[in-house]
Parts: C-alpha cells; sequence; structure tokens
C-alpha cells in the first residue's frame, strides 16, 4: 500500500495545470464522467441481484436487441451529465438522435458521446463489458447544438476514455498527453492511479477476430490471419496465440496490456447489407483510437487512419484493426497491394 496515492480527480486538476487559461470546466467534466462510471460499475457488480440481466424487449437504431442494462446504463449517462453546465448536448449509442440538455439547465462549450455499455451481450454470462466514452468541443452555436456539431474528425476529441468491468474496475484514459490507468478502490469509492503512462508492446504475437466470419472476410485478412495460424512452420516463423472476447473495452485492454491486435474488419456479408463495417466512429472506433495511439499504437480500417476519417453522420460504422503498430501497418500494408 502507498501512503499517497493519486486520485484520478488530483491527476485531472493536476494535468489541467500545465495547461494555460484552463477553467475547470472539463475537470468537472470528467469528475461526472467519472462517477457515473462508479454508478454503472456498482449495478454491473450486483447483476441479477437487481434483477438488471437479460432482453429489454426494444431495439436500438441499428436494429440490434437492447439489454436491459443497455438502456439502464444509458440513463445514468444522461443523468450523471446533464445538470452540471458543461456539456451542449450529448450522443449515445443507444439513442437514435442527439440528446439535448434539458431546459432549466445551463448549456456548456463541451460534446459528450458514449457507448454506455459495450458488450453487454457478455453481462448474462458474467464476462468483463465496460463503458467507452470521447469528449468534444461544441463548434458554433451551443445552445442550439445539432448532430451536426458532433460529426469531428477523431483527431479533434478533447478526452477519450474508458471504464472495464472485469475483477477489477477499471479507467483508462487520455487527453493526448499518453494513456494512464486507474483502479477503483471500493472501500473509499475512487479511482486510483495505478497504471501510468500505459504503452503498446510493439512485438505481440497475438490477435484478436471473430473467427465464425472467415468464409466472409476479405483476402489481406484471410491471408494475415492464415500467416498467423502457420506459426514457426508459415513465413512469420512465430507461433501467435487467438483471443476474442466480445467486448471491444476488453480487447482494448488486453492490447494496451500486453500488445496484439484487435480486428473487426469489413467482409463480404457487411458489404451484401450495405454496411461499412459493425462499430460505431463516434462511440467505438474514434475513442479507442485515441487512446491506441497515445499509447503507441495505432489504429486504421486496413485503408486508412480512423481518426482522419470525416464522419458523415451520427451512428456511422467502420472497420477495425487496431493494436500494436507492426502488426497493424502490415494488415494496412496487405490491404493497399
Amino acid at each position: 500500500m502507498h501512503n499517497h496515492r493519486t486520485s484520478v480527480t488530483q491527476f485531472i486538476i493536476e494535468e489541467q495545470r500545465k495547461l494555460q487559461g484552463a477553467t475547470g470546466d472539463f475537470t468537472s467534466l470528467l469528475n461526472d464522467v467519472t462517477t457515473a462510471c462508479k454508478v454503472i460499475s456498482n449495478l454491473v457488480n450486483h447483476g441479477e441481484l437487481v434483477g438488471v440481466l437479460g432482453a429489454a424487449g426494444s431495439e436500438n437504431i441499428q436494429g440490434e436487441e437492447q439489454k436491459k442494462m443497455d438502456i439502464i446504463t444509458n440513463d445514468v449517462f444522461l443523468q450523471t451529465n446533464e445538470w452540471a453546465g458543461h456539456l451542449a448536448a450529448m450522443a449515445s449509442e443507444e439513442m437514435d438522435d442527439i440528446y439535448h440538455i434539458p431546459d432549466g439547465n445551463p448549456k456548456g462549450k463541451y460534446l459528450l458521446t458514449f457507448d454506455p455499455l459495450d458488450g453487454s451481450s457478455n453481462m448474462d454470462v458474467n464476462v468483463s463489458v465496460g463503458t467507452i466514452f470521447s469528449i468534444l468541443r461544441c463548434k458554433g452555436d451551443c445552445q442550439n447544438p445539432i448532430a451536426e456539431h458532433f460529426l469531428q474528425a477523431g483527431t479533434e476529441q478533447v478526452c477519450a476514455g474508458y471504464a472495464l468491468y472485469g475483477p477489477s474496475t477499471m479507467l483508462v484514459l487520455t487527453t493526448g498527453q499518453g494513456v494512464n490507468g486507474f483502479t477503483l478502490d471500493m472501500n473509499i469509492g475512487e479511482f486510483v492511479l495505478t497504471h501510468p503512462n500505459m504503452t503498446i508492446p510493439e512485438e505481440t504475437r497475438e490477435f484478436a477476430i471473430n473467427a465464425s466470419n472467415m468464409r466472409h472476410w476479405e483476402e489481406p485478412v484471410k491471408r494475415y490471419v492464415d500467416e498467423c495460424l502457420q506459426g514457426k512452420e508459415g513465413p512469420r516463423g512465430e507461433d501467435f496465440n487467438m483471443r476474442w472476447v466480445a467486448s471491444m473495452v476488453a480487447e482494448v485492454h488486453r492490447i494496451l496490456t500486453r500488445g496484439g491486435v484487435f480486428m473487426y474488419p469489413i467482409d463480404e456479408k457487411m458489404k451484401a447489407k450495405g454496411t461499412e463495417g459493425k462499430l460505431r466512429l463516434m462511440y467505438e472506433a474514434n475513442p479507442m483510437s485515441f487512446i491506441v495511439e497515445q499509447a503507441g499504437g495505432a489504429s486504421t480500417t486496413g485503408r486508412e487512419r480512423i481518426m482522419e476519417i470525416q464522419p458523415k453522420e451520427l451512428h456511422q460504422r467502420v472497420p477495425v484493426v487496431l493494436g500494436s503498430k507492426n502488426e497493424v501497418e502490415r494488415i494496412t500494408s496487405y490491404h493497399n497491394e
């Protein structure tokens, strides 16, 4: 036990002091976001004891069946962040349109996007889930924001983070000055800095992909996975491990901790349906790309850097290839050949 441990609040305030003209607005916003994550952590930990498992009997805008927890955690995020006056508006994977700050509440200069419970299908089987969020500056009329205000490239993000509800609850954050990890100390109800300056190992022998889609993959992805599977005898001359948790937060956290590459590529099945990928640009791909790049990794669609994509709509989907730089560059080069 350390005598003095840095809390996430202290960490953010100290970071803010390094910036000229900081008002404390952003610090307070981040404080509200971490509070929302603590509430969700508590709900996730209790599971069926508080009756939050199972289907909600509704669908989100993408036509995916919502779990009860998708709706509950979405409400937690809205209610925790709508009153303090830091936000102009919010957008969530679980809501069709943007969320306007209720009348009577002050409005601020930031926008918040989030996936309140990533990997929620894992809830029922007691496997790790998480929350992903991204903070943008509101440009233009912040008193009357519209969906277009949110359509900023990933490079414009002020902050991105995720909470991982696993054996311990962790919060991983970047404000563009590297990546830091905090663990929730249940005894004091505070996130404490436990993983300063997280970086992704450059060399890795682990890949994560949903192999059940193999028959639909494009040639470059097939080629990469084939080479990994051939192991020591193959062109890579190394044995690889495969992982698949079906929760992007858990996948990215593993990569941050021990390297690897995560792929949710576009495939022929998606093309036939007219979709551009599985994961959402605004709520999943951009925040995770910001974190991964800040930790020394790379993130592309297989063809272009995700953070440079100009979003066309709120719920846009993209293919995702992220993780250890060398592997991502190799996969991207296969696509470009």
